[in-house]
């Protein structure tokens, strides 16, 4: 089990981590960006275990106490990753929920759409459990529906490397993409049976097509999604590209065809992962650019947003810097982390920011309430609760005048 531990933590390390939180940059925004991310449904994505991203809990309450503040409704939380076991999701999953146990007021653990717009009304966190691998079933199918009722809402086949599933994206790096096995068909069955939403993020591009065409043969109208990748097609011709690109973004018809399936793809605000850039830290630009740039690909429906960041870096940047010979994508991200690129844009201190952007940009209000949100919400009704999108958007605008006023009535943040 330490063995196993340990590279769980190796992998989650090198493979989400590095994206500075604590230490990330807050940027200024006019008061009618902040009041409208305020008001608006906010769903970020974080990947923070416990360990590597944080080991006090006040760092835990610090961290959303100023996503609340900041105006971000929610976030989509990873439990586990890489080859993780059952066991080791259930210690993780036990650490998150002691912490936010705490603070009971301030936490709203997410089952349906609905308790999104409750958290957002009463200005709790709405926490939307997901898990970066399948390894978590421990080889059985019939734990899918213990994780669908323990709160799954989204599941990766195959993180970075090779499993029993299929490939990764460091995998298919490397050329050993072995695409979509049988076994890996058995688990996007139970996901589907479950209402647990297919996520292709760190799948090799092999494998993430082969489950997109299982997907489309046999659930056709059920969306797959991108929580959280990096567009390869915006830095592919940036001064200081590397010959072949970070690992981690997807190119451009990996996110045309989720799209098509209904789905989202949301772009990770990461400095390594953007290849010949690597800022210092990134900023709200940089950010704007990265959803245009997905917005003109596969339309404003089908865009939305992530960080992917952690608490802090301390644990994560010693671990790297001791261990780089152990990720072998050809010293890539350690070029990239040695030219300054360690941070993130957390969403607490750069969406307004952001928003102001965009606005310049000509993006509408109902466009950045889609992007922020709206977007997720309509495919985790479609998924979780099997709504048509027709009658979710049907819905959401009365749902959206009501909550509006229960907040003027009730609520403020």
């Amino acid at each position: 089990m330490k063995t196993m531990l340990a590279a769980s933590a190796i992998a989650i390390v090198f493979g989400a981590a590095l994206h500075a939180s604590e230490e990330s940059k807050t940027w200024d925004a006019s008061d009618k960006a902040k009041q409208f991310v305020k008001d608006t449904i906010v769903l970020g994505m974080l990947a923070s275990p416990y360990g590597t991203g944080w080991t006090e809990d006040e760092q835990l309450h610090i961290y959303f106490a100023r996503a609340r503040d900041n105006g971000i409704t929610g976030h989509e939380m990873t439990l586990a990753a890489a080859d993780m076991s059952f066991e080791t999701f259930l210690d993780q999953h036990y650490h998150f929920r002691s912490a936010m146990a705490q603070q009971p007021e301030n936490y709203l653990i997410v089952n349906e759409t609905r308790d999104i717009e409750t958290a957002h009304i009463q200005g709790k966190t709405a926490v939307i459990w997901n898990s970066q691998t399948a390894t978590i079933l421990n080889g059985d199918l019939k734990k899918m529906a213990l994780l669908k009722d323990m709160g799954i809402k989204s599941m990766i086949l195959a993180y970075n490397d090779i499993f029993r599933t299929g490939s990764g994206q460091l995998a298919a790096y490397n050329g050993r993409d072995i695409g979509l096995t049988p076994w890996g068909k058995s688990v996007i069955d139970e996901m589907v049976r479950f209402g647990i939403l297919l996520d292709l993020s760190h799948t090799g591009s092999k494998t993430a097509n082969d489950a997109m065409d299982y997907m489309d043969e046999n659930y056709p109208g059920v969306p797959y999604v991108y929580t959280h990748s990096v567009p390869a097609g915006l830095y592919a011709n940036e001064p200081g590209a590397t010959p072949r690109g970070c690992y981690r973004a997807i190119p451009d018809d990996e996110a045309l065809r989720a799209a098509k399936s209904g789905g989202y793809i949301s772009p990770t605000f990461t400095e390594w992962m953007m290849d010949g850039v690597w800022p210092e830290d990134i900023s709200p630009k940089q950010a704007a650019d990265m959803i245009d740039y997905y917005v003109q690909l596969v339309g404003v429906d089908h865009v939305g947003i992530a960080t992917d960041d952690m608490f802090s870096t301390e644990l994560v940047v010693q671990f790297a810097t001791e261990n780089a010979s152990m990720y072998d994508d050809g010293g890539y991200m350690i070029d990239a982390f040695n030219k300054g690129a360690t941070g993130n844009g957390e969403l607490a201190k750069i969406l307004a920011a952001i928003t102001d952007d965009l606005w310049a940009r000509g993006y509408s209000d109902e466009d950045l309430e889609k992007i922020y949100g709206g977007n997720k919400m309509r495919v985790y009704a479609q998924v979780w609760e099997g709504k048509p999108p027709e009658r979710f958007l049907k819905e959401h605008p009365p749902r959206l005048r009501l909550r509006q006023e229960l907040r003027e009535g009730f609520y403020s943040r």
